[in-house]
């Protein structure tokens, strides 16, 4: 008995192999097909398909099955900016509150430096905002003692975000008071990283035309390492994120002499 399983297995696994193979080269396969092509009936074709299918590997068609649809890893701006809204409301306030009269400043995209903008305050007189988000401009554009510049370059649509081509002629051309940044991770260990190559690329253009460089992260981002660099943790004037940050995570990064702000 054991052994007619062991050879079922053998058999079924190898039969998975020839399905997954055959999408992989042809994108998409029919049960008809299948089972010609392993000898099998169309019954057996469709309980594999359907178990591949819940394991993630294929995805089920009428009558077939094609390459795994993937997912978008992405969330869009109006969804992010309703988690943790709490801590990115004070992680905002406070970082508004560095804001002078006279500053240029620039203000990155994503929902904290979106509540960001929300939070300069009204007596806020001749100041300069760059951003690469176009739901920001919006936001401030009412603002008569704010001169609002926008850097151009190619729309991310659930961002509201501009990137290359043409995102880093602007900000070539400025130097700024004091920027905030936005990211997807900050460790000890990699730095200030993005998990989004082109707005990385912003962001590290940004970080070296500013004279103090803010960056403003909650406390599920601490520790996380994210696909592309966008400064070393010696090129940030300091990290704003919020009172749930763990100690022991708190202690790695102000070891490396980053200044952090908790709110």
């Amino acid at each position: 008995m054991k052994q007619a399983k062991e050879q079922k297995g053998k058999v079924m696994a190898t039969r998975d192999d020839i399905i997954l193979s055959r999408i992989e080269q042809s994108g998409k396969v029919t049960v008809e097909e299948l089972a010609e092509l392993l000898g099998v009936s169309t019954v057996t074709i469709r309980s594999d398909l359907t178990r591949l299918s819940e394991a993630g590997l294929i995805h089920r068609t009428r009558g077939g099955a094609t390459k795994p649809i993937l997912q978008k890893v992405e969330r869009p701006l109006e969804e992010t900016r309703k988690i943790l809204e709490a801590e990115k409301q004070r992680i905002a306030k406070k970082a508004a509150s560095l804001v002078q009269d006279g500053d240029t400043i620039f203000i990155d995209v994503g929902s904290t430096c979106t509540a960001l903008a929300r939070a300069l305050p009204n007596t806020l007189q001749h100041v300069t905002i760059v951003t690469n988000g176009l739901n920001i401009a919006l936001e401030l554009e009412t603002r008569q003692s704010f001169t609002i510049v926008v850097t151009g370059g190619t729309v991310r649509k659930l961002q509201h975000s501009l990137v290359q081509p043409f995102g880093m002629e602007i900000i070539r051309n400025f130097r700024f008071d004091k920027a905030f940044i936005g990211c997807n991770g900050v460790s000890a260990n990699f730095g200030v990283s993005n998990k989004n190559l082109p707005e990385a690329e912003i962001k590290r253009s940004v970080c070296q035309n500013a004279h103090e460089v803010y960056v403003l992260a909650d406390h599920e981002k601490i520790r996380i390492e994210s696909t592309a660099l966008v400064a070393p943790l010696s090129g940030i004037t300091a990290l704003i994120t919020d009172h749930r940050v763990k100690k022991g995570d708190l202690q790695d990064l102000e070891q490396t002499g980053l200044r952090v702000i908790v709110v």
